[in-house]
């Protein structure tokens, strides 16, 4: 695989909403890369990207928090999210974050996951493992469903 298509689909793993939601579909479809190797590749990015997040808001959000926008910006965002993940989290705790990031659907992910476990306190290595199963069951279901939508309609075409 040529390292600009690499960089191409890790980029789409790091980018908001769309993580390996986006990156799968493009690796497997469009660039046709080998399924394992996609899948190890992008789900390595996400769950480091997870941890690059988290790491961040414990040490770089006091800073930026200064600036007054961001903050507003900040603080709708946990309303948000403490709001959508309050139930779940109180109620499964490690488990129900690793399935809020495992739930292949818009406004979920490590992006979220990892805000929303800062916001409700939990510690790094809970964060870690709600992060890894969750980053594998996402990629579990994406690559499944890519590889079953080209399989039928690949067979729709051939009829």
């Amino acid at each position: 695989m040529e390292p600009y298509n690499l960089f191409w689909v890790i980029l789409l793993t790091f980018l908001p909403t769309l993580e390996l939601r986006a990156s799968i579909p493009y690796a497997l479809v469009v660039l046709e890369m080998d399924p394992l190797v996609a899948f190890f590749i992008i789900i390595l990015a996400n769950i480091a990207l997870g941890e690059i997040i988290f790491y961040s808001l414990h040490t770089i959000l006091p800073y930026v928090l200064r600036i007054k926008i961001l903050e507003r910006i900040y603080n709708k965002c946990v309303k948000r999210i403490q709001k959508k993940m309050h139930g779940p989290v109180d109620k499964y705790g490690t488990i129900g974050l690793a399935l809020f990031i495992g739930v292949p659907l818009p406004g979920s992910g490590v992006w979220t996951g990892a805000l929303a476990a800062f916001l409700l306190g939990f510690k790094r290595k809970e964060f870690s493992q709600a992060n890894i199963v969750g980053v594998l069951i996402a990629g579990v279901i994406v690559t499944f469903v890519v590889i079953a939508g080209v399989n039928g309609f690949s067979l729709f075409i051939k009829s």
